[in-house]
């Protein structure tokens, strides 16, 4: 199982929040290169990178950032936030990352999405399903859709979509365990399916747990950023 170090940017700063929630922010560091470059220095070899205030602004905001990151470490970067048309995603690719995560637009533009995993490849297109109450949350996890979550990507999957990132946000930012029930449910119904857990994981026996029930890949922030783990720790763990 690849594990995945987290870099959420606002105003150009790492940050973390806790359920989502703008206004409980805490800045970590401000300058995300400095923390990309600590993953690497640890042996990491992926980085998970969201435009928070692109995830707003419905707009790729922060691609200077990603830029920087990619041109000065040989991290694998996969991108998210405010992700809407194809000329955004080109700017993204254009500035280094090697995947995209498609959250919002994936609920609100399914047809756009769908020429994407045509056009750039099925491999560089995560699929966003982040979580709240079973239901998909959109728009930097502000608003309901309505729509369940299990059968919006078993939906995607059926287009050809082979990877996805799910959070539960009832879990993100609060250092109490993964949705590992929810994961379950997930694969069990999406055979072969890539998923990517995201929120939640406070030790390394969870992220045994995550890799003993099948997922691909396990993001980590805010325990890094607390230092519930070291990052040789993961490192031995990849």
């Amino acid at each position: 199982m690849r594990i995945i170090p987290a870099i959420d940017i606002i105003e150009g700063k790492c940050v973390r929040l806790s359920q989502g929630d703008y206004n409980q922010k805490t800045v970590y560091n401000e300058n995300p290169l400095e923390v990309a470059k600590e993953f690497e220095d640890a042996g990491l070899k992926y980085l998970h990178l969201v435009d928070l205030d692109g995830a707003k602004a419905k707009k790729v905001v922060s691609w200077k950032v990603l830029e920087s990151i990619v041109s000065k470490t040989s991290l694998q970067v996969d991108f998210g936030g405010g992700l809407r048309t194809t000329e955004d995603v080109k700017t993204v690719f254009n500035s280094g990352a090697k995947q995209i995560t498609a959250g919002s637009i994936a609920v609100n533009d399914r047809e756009t999405v769908l020429r994407w995993v045509s056009e750039f490849d099925s491999k560089r297109i995560i699929l966003g399903a982040d979580a709240k109450n079973g239901r998909i949350a959109t728009h930097g996890w502000l608003d309901d859709s309505g729509l369940d979550a299990i059968e919006f990507i078993a939906a995607y999957q059926q287009e050809g979509i082979e990877y996805v990132v799910c959070t539960d946000i009832a879990k993100d930012g609060m250092l109490e365990g993964p949705s590992i029930e929810l994961y379950k449910q997930i694969l069990a119904a999406n055979k072969g399916l890539k998923l990517i857990a995201s929120g939640g994981v406070s030790s390394i026996d969870d992220l045994k747990e995550l890799k003993t029930i099948g997922c691909d890949a396990a993001i980590v922030g805010k325990a890094i950023y607390e230092a519930k783990f070291s990052l040789k720790e993961l490192r031995k763990l990849c």
